[in-house]
């Protein structure tokens, strides 16, 4: 509750803060003194915790169950990374964008977005099996039944370059640690020394639940740079906090995209305008990526592919795949519609 107080400082509340809006944030006469001293009392505290608590139970926690470092385990993944930390975007994230194929760490591709394909041949929707770019993109349910050999989610199936990829906090760490960030390598190294382990044993539920971790300790230790930056920023008379150019200057068409890591992962909104109104909207969320179905070519989807060899001592009781899902913190209301069988129409509620 009191690290939550941190995001209800400038957001209004935790979760779903209310200070944001189009270009930038709305907060500027919340940035008193007092407001940032309780920040930085609140944020010492929690760092505190991560570095006394929360690191040294993950690694205590991990030594038991080394074996879990060659279980539920991936091949690819995918970050567009997050928290700039200069002007220019993506060039100056903290946590990278890139892509890995075939777990090789030496060699981070960067994104291309127009790569990326939403399938559905598993899926309760109609359209083209192999799927469109999310620029073009339909989203039209089709509710038949419950098969496993057909259609067995609500979930599309995200791939890039036609493969299936892990998006999370594994593969912003996976990624930052290709890539040489400093912070990351320290920490991630320092993990892989304590417990004596090989850098392979990142490519699993002991490599995503550690990878949290060491994120928590390097974005929170980013967060005193940051705060540092805010303070010199109001000293000069910096309040600068949103985009302000008039919105008559833009135009009545077009098509964008942005990108961002969101905690569970790669988060991508997609947006066609026309006319000065949407005329399509998509996005791909992490959950989508990671819990998705089988795709055109019947390649399993990451959650899928990670559960494939998990060796479960009681049937009736499978913890073991229970900590293979609990590690990709997956969200249920992504893969959850509200549809009537009999007509396949969507439910509409009007508030009045």
């Amino acid at each position: 509750a009191r690290t939550a107080r941190l995001m209800a400082i400038f957001g209004g509340k935790n979760p779903h803060i209310q200070s944001l809006t189009v270009g930038g944030v709305t907060c500027a006469t919340d940035l008193t003194p007092d407001r940032i001293a309780e920040f930085k009392y609140l944020w010492k505290e929690t760092m505190d915790f991560v570095n006394n608590v929360y690191i040294p139970d993950v690694l205590a926690v991990a030594s038991f169950y080394k074996d879990w470092g060659k279980i539920g385990g991936t091949k690819n993944f995918l970050a567009y990374g997050d928290f700039p930390m200069g002007p220019k975007e993506p060039d100056s994230f903290l946590l990278p964008r890139g892509v890995i194929f075939n777990r090789n760490l030496a060699k981070v591709e960067p994104v291309d977005v127009s790569l990326i394909t939403e399938q559905i041949k598993h899926s309760w929707y109609e359209g083209d099996p192999k799927g469109l770019n999310p620029a073009k993109g339909e989203t039209k349910p089709k509710f038949d039944k419950y098969d496993t050999g057909a259609r067995y989610s609500w979930m599309k199936a995200p791939r890039y370059k036609n493969e299936p990829m892990e998006v999370g906090p594994l593969a912003r760490v996976l990624v930052a640690y290709g890539k040489g960030v400093p912070a990351v390598k320290e920490n991630v190294n320092a993990v892989l020394t304590k417990l004596a382990i090989p850098a392979e044993a990142l490519f699993s539920t002991l490599g995503r639940v550690a990878a949290r971790a060491v994120e928590t300790k390097v974005v929170g230790e980013a967060m005193g740079t940051l705060l540092g930056q805010l303070v010199e920023n109001l000293k000069k008379g910096d309040l600068n906090i949103c985009d302000e150019r008039p919105w008559d200057q833009m135009p009545a068409e077009g098509m964008g995209a942005g990108l961002n890591d969101v905690p569970r992962g790669a988060l991508g909104h997609w947006i066609d305008v026309k006319e000065k109104k949407i005329a399509n909207y998509q996005m791909v969320v992490p959950s989508t990526w990671n819990i998705g179905p089988r795709d055109a070519d019947d390649k399993r989807g990451p959650l899928e592919e990670a559960l494939m060899g998990t060796p479960v001592a009681d049937p009736k009781r499978p913890v073991e795949i229970l900590r293979t899902v609990h590690s990709y913190d997956p969200c249920i209301a992504c893969g959850v519609h509200v549809i009537d069988v009999e007509s396949n129409e969507v439910y509409k509620f009007e508030v009045v």
